[in-house]
């Protein structure tokens, strides 16, 4: 599929490749001006029973592509032809998972209830038994992204620890958790894993006594779903899913030359859109790792970020060649539509910051300031969802897992397809 916005293209031939690109597929109307090949990589034969969810991918360093999702249970597929076909390989039975590589193994990674994780010494042909990694606790995390600096493999995991009585989405009582490990290691021993201090959003962010920016957007009770309008609540806010991001360059405020200090940029869940949150972990001599607050140059704390499509799942690299680091993440187009306004039948799910259907693609010399690259696809309609998605470097292109759905989606959030997107030569989109 060719994609058009391009500004050196004459208006004319713009229009006309415009009106081509409509009739050949109105559904991904996506503005590149490169080419952007889109497939369904699988789909629920009960869309109103079982739901596409997790989509991770990882690249092996021979070039094959592993894709993890769940589809009533945990999928694993390899590709070793950039994606044009698939192969399956396994199945496992736990959420949230991501694939990833350490030595000379390949490791997929996430929770039921406990951390779990399977791994593969065949380049992801067969695997292993689940290994557990905690015992009785409560864990969380989209599939995000994986750092890989010193030897050393880190990732985030997310632990949930309610109180009593409490009846909601649990992100304010969320730890984001960074963990790492020896890629030499096997990383299914739990005594392979450093594991962060947890820092609870409860205790780092006092919501009340934030003035001026309208954060939290709406009003929220504390231990419940506040109804705003029918089937339309709002839980306390919070954080999730987050990314690791090493800051490389040594003007930046935040550069850490000891090189001990890793971000981690998160979901803000807030009612408003395009705000990220942000926290450090600072790595000790002794090996132990500090979750903590950053602070902006003023010495004020700082914890909210603009960051395009904050609002929703996202995903960040940094990729070595272009110097850059790279967002996919959701856009928005309507959040100051009321509650009570909101429609329904359209598959639309939550409050109108929770839109999910355009997904687009950001770079950021910083990891703060961010321009606009394009849209890596857009549904024709709520229901025709396409967020959540994963992301690896394949050489010259991006490849990319999302959630997505189709008209026989239950909603926006309950989704029906997993689909797969390449972005070819996505430095070209570099001004």
């Amino acid at each position: 599929m060719k994609f058009v916005v391009n500004r050196h293209f004459p208006t004319a031939v713009l229009i006309s490749c415009w009106v081509l690109v409509s009739l050949a597929r109105a559904e991904e109307k996506a503005p590149f001006h490169s080419e952007v090949e889109t497939t369904v990589l699988a789909e629920s034969d009960e869309p109103g029973e079982v739901f596409a969810f997790n989509p991770g991918l990882a690249r092996l360093p021979g070039g094959r592509l592993v894709a993890t999702y769940n589809l009533g249970r945990g999928i694993i597929r390899t590709s070793d032809d950039g994606g044009d076909s698939w192969q399956m390989r396994g199945r496992f039975s736990f959420r949230h998972a991501r694939p990833f590589v350490a030595g000379e193994s390949v490791y997929i990674l996430g929770h039921a209830g406990d951390l779990m994780i399977v791994r593969s010494d065949d380049n992801g042909d067969t695997w292993g038994d689940p290994a557990r990694l905690t015992r009785g606790q409560r864990w969380h995390q989209a599939p995000a992204n994986v750092h890989y600096a010193n030897g050393q493999v880190y990732l985030v995991m997310e632990r949930i620890d309610t109180p009593d009585g409490f009846d909601a989405w649990p992100v304010r009582h969320l730890a984001p958790v960074l963990m790492r490990a020896s890629v030499e290691d096997d990383l299914t021993d739990p005594d392979a894993w450093t594991f962060a201090s947890e820092l609870f959003f409860r205790d780092a962010v006092a919501v009340d006594a934030i003035e001026y920016f309208g954060v939290p957007f709406y009003p929220f009770e504390p231990l419940r779903r506040k109804a705003l309008a029918p089937r339309r609540n709002m839980s306390p806010p919070g954080w999730l899913e987050a990314n690791v991001i090493r800051i490389v360059d040594p003007r930046h405020y935040w550069y850490d030359p000891d090189g001990r200090t890793v971000h981690l940029y998160m979901r803000a869940h807030t009612g408003m859109t395009n705000l990220a949150a942000v926290v450090k972990v600072v790595e000790r001599p002794d090996g132990s790792m500090e979750t903590m607050l950053e602070r902006a140059p003023s010495g004020k704390d700082l914890v909210y970020l603009p960051l395009p499509g904050g609002q929703m799942k996202f995903h960040i690299l940094y990729d070595d060649v272009s110097k850059l680091y790279w967002l996919l993440s959701t856009q928005s187009t309507d959040s100051m539509t009321r509650p009570e306004f909101l429609d329904r039948d359209d598959g639309r799910f939550g409050l109108a910051d929770n839109e999910r259907h355009r997904l687009q693609l950001h770079f950021s010399r910083n990891a703060v300031d961010w321009n606009f690259a394009g849209m890596v696809a857009i549904g024709e309609t709520q229901r025709h969802a396409r967020h959540y998605a994963s992301m690896v470097i394949d050489g010259d292109d991006l490849r990319i897992l999302s959630r997505s759905g189709n008209a026989a989606a239950q909603s926006a959030h309950n989704t029906n397809q997993i689909t797969f997107h390449t972005v070819a030569d996505f430095r070209d989109l570099v001004y």
